[in-house]
């Protein structure tokens, strides 16, 4: 999807970055990594992005809300770009959505452990200040 369309135009770096609250550093470190690409340029020419790469990046966010780590995202991609469909990336994506369910209920379970823990000795501390009965 690195090249452009009957018309659509490219958008430099800088515009693509702010449009999201980004760094041009962070969108040349997804692009080092492999998560998305540039159009082809010349020696020295600025990074240009098909508006295909706004649908990207905001897919790109969601993923990082949801927890997903870069090499996630480059399974992600890997999967999707050699089938050029979604029906090779779906699965992949539920696979790690699934592993990273696991994850947060484990987390959850750990949090409401220790809030057990902290209700418990904040009463222990209450018992101790209290004043003693005459």
């Amino acid at each position: 999807m690195n090249q452009l369309r009957q018309g659509e135009t490219a958008v430099g770096i800088g515009d693509l970055a702010k449009e999201y609250g980004l760094t041009t550093r962070t969108l040349r470190y997804w692009e080092e990594v492999g998560i998305i690409e540039s159009l082809q340029r010349q020696d020295g020419a600025t990074r240009e992005f098909t508006p295909y790469y706004f649908r990207r990046i905001k897919f790109i966010l969601r993923l990082k809300e949801l927890g997903l780590s870069i090499r996630e995202m480059q399974d992600l991609y890997l999967a999707y770009g050699e089938a050029k469909s979604t029906e090779r990336m779906i699965p992949r994506l539920i696979e790690i959505l699934d592993q990273h369910t696991d994850k947060v209920d484990g987390k959850m379970a750990q949090l409401a452990s220790l809030r057990k823990e902290i209700v418990e000795y904040r009463q222990k501390m209450l018992t101790r200040l209290a004043p003693e009965p005459y």
